[in-house]
């Protein structure tokens, strides 16, 4: 009897495996398979042919014999053509104290005047308080005061350009009032 259950038992075990198995090979996918026949009617593949390929064609510099335009020994050569000599600064005289900062650092606090003679009052980095009068040197370019009135001092520099010639600019020093100072501050 023993036996005869055994037996049952792996015919009903092994009637389930088949069951299972016809499971899997039942046609559940035939709706995918369907659409992807539906989907890749009239599809062809194409490709594009490749670009034609040209042959290459070497170029020849033949820029040897121009001037560099960033070598040094070009602006040697400008600056020994031009007559800087009328402009060029004296740089034998004795330099002023005023000439060693930069002419954005030096401030106008005031003028002193005695009859004609007018001086204006110029506040350096050092903390120091100086006395400028016509004539005097301002700034890192050779600035020389050229007038001075109770709201500037009026410059002219001298300033070496690009081609290495002595030009004029004209530039001045505003007089800075203890008002407008208060307002930058706030």
């Amino acid at each position: 009897m023993k036996s005869e259950n055994l037996m049952i038992v792996r015919w009903v075990g092994l009637s389930l495996a088949l069951l299972g198995l016809t499971g899997c090979f039942g046609d559940k996918n035939s709706d995918l398979k369907e659409w992807m026949q539906k989907s890749s009617e009239g599809l062809q593949g194409k490709v594009e042919p490749l670009p034609e390929v040209k042959p290459y064609q070497p170029f020849l510099y033949n820029a040897f014999e121009v001037v560099d335009p960033f070598r040094a020994s070009k602006m040697e050569l400008g600056r020994k053509g031009g007559g800087s000599g009328a402009l060029a600064p004296n740089t034998n005289r004795p330099r002023e104290p005023l000439e060693a900062y930069d002419l954005e650092k030096l401030k106008m606090v005031g003028i002193l005047q005695q009859g004609k003679n007018i001086q204006a009052l110029v506040n350096a980095p050092d903390g120091n308080l100086y006395r400028v009068k016509l004539g005097s040197y301002l700034g890192q370019n050779f600035g020389m005061v050229v007038g001075i009135s109770e709201t500037e001092i009026k410059l002219k520099e001298i300033v070496e350009d690009s081609g290495g010639d002595w030009v004029e600019r004209s530039t001045s020093l505003n007089l800075e009032e203890v008002g407008q100072k208060a307002e930058q501050k706030k």
